[in-house]
């Protein structure tokens, strides 16, 4: 079975994030104000829910988009309950958003994995959503957090379980197989869900996600179009007529249908900030194993696609 389509809202929730196009997409900063971004984050989940996707995925990070997503829910009352019912809502803590609105902000969010910041950040989540998501993730795990050494945490994180909420992480960086394996690996893990950045360019974390899929851990990818290099307007004129040779589709298509194909993966995430973004995902289709194949050749390795991406601007 191939994966399912949901929509994130890190580009939505707040005026500046780290996608190429935003301009083009959004307009200048200036024409971001939090009542527009609201106003956009509601059609978009209205065209979204029209189309069938029922995954949302949120964070304490993405500016007010978990409180944007908790009002969309709330916007039609004789609806609501029905929506929240079919609707699986997935939110991150770890991070915290300082950039006060601020498209030039020297910082737009900090990392703090301790056991105070899950007790400020969960209460926060509630209120903003009306309630508990579904998946509750820590944001961003990397090998040198502490996450997956304090047993407090941990403890704490089992209590959310407790209560219905699925319990994972998120992973970035170059060692995200190493993460997900150290969080299999803990005895009586809190932990049923993951979520990667994975993609055509950055597959690396694959065989540890198809692991934890084995394990009966729902697998979410993110960042599926490479922060907008795997976009038709990516200033990358050869990488897109790689992916037209060698899957006869445009950049959007060829990635989301990538993640599409991918046993590991259950849900994969568009970042779509336009309804045109999401039609056009909408239309992909999980490609063929030939087609997989000939894009072995387009994989860079996994320090290079990650230095490249700490390079990308906010915006």
């Amino acid at each position: 079975m191939s994966a399912t389509l949901g929509l994130g809202l890190a580009a939505l929730g707040r005026p500046a994030y780290i996608t190429l196009g935003r301009e083009r997409d959004l307009g200048s900063g200036k024409q971001r104000p939090v009542e527009v971004m609201r106003a956009r984050t509601h059609a978009m989940l209205d065209a979204a829910w029209r189309a069938g996707i029922r995954y949302y995925d949120t964070a304490r990070s993405y500016g007010l988009a978990e409180r944007f997503l908790g009002e969309w829910f709330d916007r039609r009352p004789a609806r609501t309950a029905k929506r929240r019912r079919e609707a699986t809502v997935s939110s991150k803590w770890g991070y915290r958003y300082v950039a006060d609105w601020k498209l030039d902000a020297p910082t737009h969010e900090v990392k703090d994995h301790s056991l105070s910041a899950l007790d400020e950040q969960w209460p926060l989540t509630l209120d903003a959503l009306d309630g508990a998501p579904d998946v509750y993730l820590i944001h961003s795990v990397t090998p040198e957090s502490p996450a997956l050494g304090d047993t407090a945490l941990l403890d704490r994180l089992r209590d959310i379980a407790e209560q219905g909420v699925r319990v994972g992480l998120s992973t970035s960086g170059p060692r995200q197989s190493d993460v997900v394996d150290a969080a299999l690996a803990l005895a009586a893990t809190p932990f049923s869900a993951v979520q990667s950045t994975v993609n055509l360019l950055e597959p690396s974390a694959l065989p540890s996600l198809q692991r934890a899929h084995d394990a009966g851990w729902l697998v979410i990818a993110k960042e599926v179009f490479a922060n907008g290099r795997l976009t038709s307007t990516a200033n990358a004129p050869e990488l897109a007529a790689a992916l037209l040779e060698r899957t006869s589709a445009t950049p959007e298509s060829a990635a989301l249908g990538w993640a599409l194909a991918q046993p590991a993966i259950d849900v994969a995430l568009t970042g779509a900030v336009t309804e045109q973004q999401l039609a056009t995902n909408l239309a992909a289709r999980p490609l063929e194993s030939g087609q997989l194949d000939a894009l072995a050749t387009l994989v860079e390795h996994a320090e290079q696609y990650w230095a490249a991406r700490s390079q990308l601007a906010w915006s």
